[in-house]
Order: structure tokens, then sequence, then C-alpha cells
């Protein structure tokens, strides 16, 4: 069942009051408090980066997993602080979404409001420029996009530049002008030639180059341990964490079926992707868009919780973000249960 963003949003505004009252997740979702939850509200984005909600919900893989006495309602956002605004009224148990309105979240409640519980992906971002930009010494002057001022790209942006030299603000002044805005709008200023380039998520890197005559200045996996970073969380609302613990560990049993189909059949998982997409945006991806972006994105239950540290870490240096203490961010015990009983090495939240 998805639900429009006017109807959730308003729901978020209802609930609100009960939440600073102390409503709990028991009353919210009809269950006894350390019960089976009547229900359970996921929320996800009809991103590629959430391709495991996508796949996992089209395969009835969280449904499945929490039975019948459970029902799986979901919730589709194109926005983070959306989707923790809806967490944080109650109306959203488990959502999938990137690293720094995590740390938004859980920094604004004090530590309060949620858990992360599992990644879901990792990678798939890149900083793609016009033709003759081939040094980060030619960006002096040029004006880039970001998806959104603080999001994860617009600090992974915003922190490379420093390391480059050049000085940004919030309000898109400095050596390098930022422009934060949504990715269809970025490609078509690019296309049109009113931006020099973008730092953003795939697919739309990918289509920068594809559809637009971009190419890849910064390949993001590059600059961290590893080749790695996470870019899709899943995080849960701390109550419903505490009251129903069994049927959270349902959920991250149908999530790590959701991954191992992904693993198993990516061509029929791109096919539920596009499809989920399409069903919820109205616009299905290019096929070979979808094909090339597919391939720069990892899809994982780790978190990988020193990248988004490390990532707090860096809008803190470029000011966007006060000193964060992120201990008791993540509650990773039934996840590491299950990947135990799989036979498949644990996670870490160092």
């Amino acid at each position: 069942m998805h639900i429009r963003m006017s109807r959730i949003v308003a729901l978020a505004a209802a609930l609100s009051l009960g939440l600073a009252s102390g409503c709990s997740s028991g009353a919210a979702d009809g269950g006894e408090p350390g019960g089976q939850a009547a229900s359970l509200t996921l929320g996800y984005f009809p991103n590629l980066t959430h391709a495991p909600a996508l796949v996992g919900v089209d395969k009835g893989y969280f449904a499945d997993a929490l039975g019948e006495g459970t029902e799986l309602k979901t919730v589709t956002f194109n926005a983070g602080p959306a989707a923790i605004e809806a967490l944080n009224a109650g109306s959203v148990d488990i959502t999938f979404i990137g690293p720094n309105p995590t740390i938004t979240g859980y920094t604004q409640s004090k530590g309060q409001s949620l858990r992360v519980i599992a990644g879901a992906a990792a990678n798939g971002a890149a900083l793609v420029v016009r033709e003759g930009i081939t040094e980060p010494s030619q960006l002096a002057g040029t004006k880039l996009a970001t998806p959104q001022l603080g999001n994860t790209q617009d600090v992974a942006l915003r922190y490379w530049l420093k390391q480059q030299g050049f000085e940004t603000t919030p309000e898109g002044g400095g050596d390098v002008s930022i422009m934060p805005q949504d990715n269809a709008t970025a490609l078509q200023a690019f296309s049109a030639g009113e931006i020099d380039g973008a730092w953003v998520p795939e697919p739309w890197a990918t289509r920068l180059v594809r559809e637009a005559g971009g190419h890849v200045l910064v390949d993001e996996p590059d600059l961290w341990p590893n080749g790695r970073f996470i870019v899709t969380n899943v995080i849960v609302r701390t109550a419903f964490l505490e009251q129903h613990p069994d049927q959270v560990k349902a959920f991250l049993s149908g999530l790590l079926d959701s991954l191992e189909y992904i693993a198993e059949d990516p061509e029929d998982s791109k096919k539920i992707v596009n499809d989920s997409i399409a069903e919820i945006s109205g616009k299905p991806m290019n096929a070979e868009v979808l094909d090339q972006a597919w391939g720069n994105v990892v899809f994982t239950a780790d978190p990988l919780a020193s990248t988004l540290r490390e990532g707090a870490a860096h809008a803190s240096e470029v000011g966007l973000l006060d000193s964060a203490d992120l201990s008791g961010l993540y509650s990773l015990d039934l996840l590491n249960g299950l990947l135990k009983e799989r036979g498949e090495a644990e996670v870490s939240d160092a």
C-alpha cells in the first residue's frame, strides 16, 4: 500500500504532538508493547540506491518474514527530511535513508528517536563535469550542483573542494559556487550549460555522462578506504525497536533475502527496480543507463559505520554540522544474529 506524500506529511504533523508527549509504538500500531505489532510501516525512496527495499516489497520478502500477524504498510518519499519527520511523528517505523539525514535525525533528537539497524547500499556517487575541465584547479569560479544543502553528496563535494584549497559557503558564494537543486533540475541545467557540473548519486551521475556529455572528474569510492562508503542506511524508530524486536528481526530477515536475490539475479532485480520506479514516479529509467549505474552501486547489509562517522566529521569541518555525539546510533545485534545463523560475516558499528 503506497501512501501519497501529502497524506504522510499531514499525518506527521498531526502526530508530532503525540510523540512529544510520549506516544508509544504500541499505541500507534495497535499492538501490545513487547508483543507482536499489528502493523509495520516501511518507508523508502523510488531510487536505485533503495533497490533492496523495492525488491523486498515486490518479491514479498518483508511481508512473508513478518507473517500474517503483522501487516506491512509502505510509504514512499523523495527526500530525507520528510522521512525523518514521518519517523519522528510515529507514522513510519522503519525507513531506508541516506547517512546525512540519519545523522541529522539522531543528533536533533539527542540520540532518542532512531537507531541504524542495517545498511542497504554503498557507493554510487560522482562529480561529473563539462568537457574541458580535467583538473581540480580548473573549478575556480565554476557553478556546481548537489541534490540538497547538507545532504550526503553536498557534504562530500564541499569537503573535497576544501581539500583542493577552495572555499565555499552555504549561500553559494566562495571560490566555487554550489547550487543545491533536485537531480532532475541539475541534469537540465547541466545540459543547458547553466552549471559546470554536479556531485550526484546514481543513476544521475550516469545520466549526466550519457545524456548531457559530461565526464567523471571524481568517482567518490576512490576517496574512501577499501573503496566503499555508505549511501543508504536502514533506520528504525527507537520505540518500535524496543517494543517489537521480533518484528524488527523479521524485517531484517526479509532484507537479507532481498539482498541475496539481488546478488543471485541482478537482471530480474533491475527489472523489478525499474518497474517499481515507473509505478511510483511515473517514468522508468533508460535500460542502458540502469545497466551502467547498477554496476556502480554495491548492495550490502553492512552499514559501513566508520564511513558514516567520517562523513559526520566532514560535515562538521565544512560548517554544516555541529560536533556530533553518535555513540548509541547503531543497534546491530539483531542483524548480526541473523548473519551468524546464515553463516555470513558479522558487521561492526566501529
